[in-house]
C-alpha cells in the first residue's frame, strides 16, 4: 500500500480536544481523512470535524470498550474508508497538578488500573479492530502518544508514568506481530505541553522553568509535537519501527 498521508483514513483517538485535536488538524492539512474519537467531548469533537471539512468525521467510543471500538472502526469504514492509521492518544482523565497528585503514601491500585486500561487497553482494541483492515490493504501505521516522564520522573506521577511506559512496551510488542503485515508501530514521547487541558493545572513557573532547561528555550507545543506524528504516518519512516522518539526540545535524551 502507499503511505502517502493524503491517501490515509486517520483514526485518532481523544482526538475532541488538546493534543488530539492538534494531530487532528495536522492530518487534515496534508490531506488525510481523519476519524476524530473522543468520549464526552462531543461538542468539541463535533466543532471540529465541521472546521476540518467534509473528509472528517466525529465519532464516539469509549476506548476501554472492545464492542463500543469494533463498532467505532466499522462506522469510520462505512463513511470515510477503512482506516489503516491509527494515532493513539486517549488518555484516562488527568491533571498535571504535582501539588494535587496520588503520593505512595495515597496511591491505589485502582489509580494505576485506571490510567493502563486506557493507554494500553484502548491501545489492544484498536489495534484488533483494524488489523482485518491492515491485512486487507497490505500495511498501515500505528502511533501511540507516550511521555518524557518515563525517561525522567521529575514529577512522580506514578499511575500516569506507569501506564505510559507499559504502552511503550506493548509498542515495541505490537511491532513484532503487525510487521508481517506491513504495518508499522512507533511512539512519540512528549513531555509538557504548552497548553492543554491536562497541562491547565501547572503553574506557569514550571513552564518557565522547564524552558530554561531545554536546549531549545521554550516549552513543546501540540502542534510541534504532531509533526513528530506525521513523519511516523509518511513514507520517510517505512523502515522505522517499534521506537520511541523523544519530542521535547532536547530535555531528556532517550
Amino acid at each position: 500500500m502507499t503511505h502517502a498521508i493524503d491517501t490515509q483514513t486517520v483514526l485518532i483517538t481523544g482526538a475532541g480536544r488538546g493534543l488530539g485535536a492538534a494531530i487532528a488538524r495536522a492530518f487534515a492539512q496534508q490531506g488525510a481523512k481523519v476519524a476524530i474519537n473522543y468520549r464526552a467531548s462531543a461538542e468539541a469533537a463535533q466543532a471540529l470535524a465541521t472546521e476540518l471539512g467534509p473528509r472528517a468525521i466525529a465519532v464516539q467510543a469509549d476506548m476501554t470498550d472492545k464492542s463500543a471500538v469494533d463498532a467505532m472502526v466499522e462506522e469510520v469504514t462505512q463513511t470515510l474508508g477503512a482506516p489503516t492509521t491509527l494515532i493513539h492518544n486517549a488518555l484516562a482523565d488527568y491533571s498535571f497538578n504535582g501539588d494535587a497528585r496520588a503520593t505512595l503514601d495515597t496511591l491505589s491500585w485502582a489509580d494505576l488500573a485506571r490510567q493502563s486500561e486506557v493507554a494500553v487497553g484502548g491501545a489492544l482494541n484498536a489495534i484488533q479492530a483494524m488489523t482485518p483492515h491492515f491485512r486487507t490493504a497490505g500495511g498501515g501505521r500505528v502511533v501511540t502518544i507516550g511521555s518524557n516522564l518515563v525517561q525522567n520522573p521529575v514529577v512522580p506521577y506514578h499511575d500516569y508514568t506507569a501506564a505510559k511506559a507499559a504502552l511503550m512496551a506493548f509498542t515495541r510488542t505490537a511491532s513484532k506481530d503487525l510487521g508481517p503485515l506491513g504495518v508499522t508501530v512507533n511512539m512519540v514521547a512528549g513531555g509538557l505541553l504548552r497548553t492543554t487541558d491536562a497541562s491547565a493545572a501547572t503553574p506557569e513557573a514550571v513552564f518557565d522553568l522547564i524552558a530554561g532547561q531545554t536546549p531549545l528555550g521554550h516549552v513543546t507545543t501540540p502542534e510541534e509535537l504532531a509533526d513528530a506524528v506525521l513523519f511516523f504516518a509518511s513514507p520517510w519512516a517505512r523502515a522505522v519501527t517499534g521506537q520511541t522518539l523523544i519530542v521535547d526540545g532536547g530535555l531528556v535524551c532517550g
